[in-house]
């Protein structure tokens, strides 16, 4: 067991992160927590906005922080599988024989941006949604291993829809998180222009070696989980699933399918991350009912009735959040 000192370095250290990253991405807390969360639980995130609001910039400015390789894919419908994962190169050996070689693609990365995600084919989608899940690459009868961390945040654009690739329900469920990025406040944009004007750039520190974020993540698989902290992560998916006795009045009117198991796996995993950030090694159903719309907005689907009636993911689970009391400490 981790002692009150080691707990308490793990959660400066996190902090001290989140300082950094405060340097160039002003405001957007919610967003750069969300994105820490992902990595230490070991999971990936899909980011949705307008362009501008600094996607890009939050996971450069990360790997810098943490000391990681980065890099960068934007998706178009040309997009190969092979421009993601990599492909075998021909290869002169210098005495005029030949070889085959397979060349990395960017995926070999810890931190790996695939911009605008929808734009590319189901193909090329599928190519990086199997590197995200079995973190391999397999070229012939070759299997290459992602190296450790490894997070892929995708993001997408919801205001240009022609000439798109919605990602499939089964792949979206792949994502630990979905983060919707809004506009800064007013104060938040003053500060923004303020660095673009400014004639020195902002300078972060490096704060954590890659072996640090993994001694992390053993840290948040020691959070405690109590019997009633679990009982009220499964009964907020419970809800989420029509035709069951456990569906909220409005899961039965609008949702079509709800959550997955996967969708409690990701309460628990995400609400132990955000509990150590807090200072706590033990989860709280506050820490769960406070990551549950990130982790469940892309897990349900809404049936017309919902669209008629203007309703949104949103609107939906915040119905459902706000019903589910979390049972008493047995």
């Amino acid at each position: 067991m981790r002692t009150d000192a080691q707990l308490s370095e793990a959660v400066e250290r996190l902090n001290l992160v989140r300082k950094e990253i405060g340097k160039i991405i002003v405001g957007q807390s919610d967003v750069v927590d969300g994105v820490l969360i992902c990595l230490l639980s070991g999971g990936h995130v899909l980011l949705e906005g307008v362009p501008g609001l600094g996607k890009t910039t939050l996971l450069r400015t990360l790997s810098r922080v943490l000391h990681l390789k980065y890099s960068r894919s934007q998706f178009t419908p040309d997009l190969m599988p092979g421009d993601i994962v990599g492909s075998m190169m021909m290869e002169d050996d210098g005495r005029g024989g030949k070889s085959l070689r397979f060349q990395r693609g960017p995926i070999f990365s810890n931190l790996v941006l695939a911009d605008e995600i929808n734009r590319a084919t189901p193909k090329t989608q599928s190519a990086l949604l199997e590197a995200m899940q079995e973190r391999t690459v397999t070229s012939g009868t070759v299997t290459h291993e992602l190296e450790s961390p490894f997070l892929v945040m995708a993001t997408q654009n919801p205001i240009e829809m022609e000439g798109t690739y919605p990602l499939p329900e089964a792949q979206l469920d792949r994502f630990l998180m979905k983060i919707i990025v809004n506009y800064p406040s007013r104060e938040e944009l003053s500060r923004i222009v303020d660095s673009t004007v400014s004639k020195s750039e902002a300078e972060v520190s490096q704060i954590l070696t890659q072996n640090e974020i993994l001694d992390l993540r053993k840290v948040c698989r020691q959070v405690l989980i109590a019997p009633h902290v679990q009982d009220y992560a499964v009964d907020l998916v419970m809800a989420t699933q029509p035709a069951t006795k456990y569906a909220h009045a409005a899961t039965t009117k609008y949702i079509r399918y709800g959550s997955s198991p996967r969708g409690a796996q990701a309460l628990m995993e995400c609400g132990r991350v955000l509990a150590l950030m807090q200072g706590r090694l033990n989860l709280s159903s506050e820490d769960i009912k406070k990551v549950a719309p990130a982790v469940l907005r892309h897990r349900i689907i809404l049936n017309f009735d919902a669209h008629a009636d203007g309703q949104t993911p949103e609107t939906v689970l915040n119905d459902i959040i706000q019903s589910v009391s979390a049972p008493a400490a047995r």
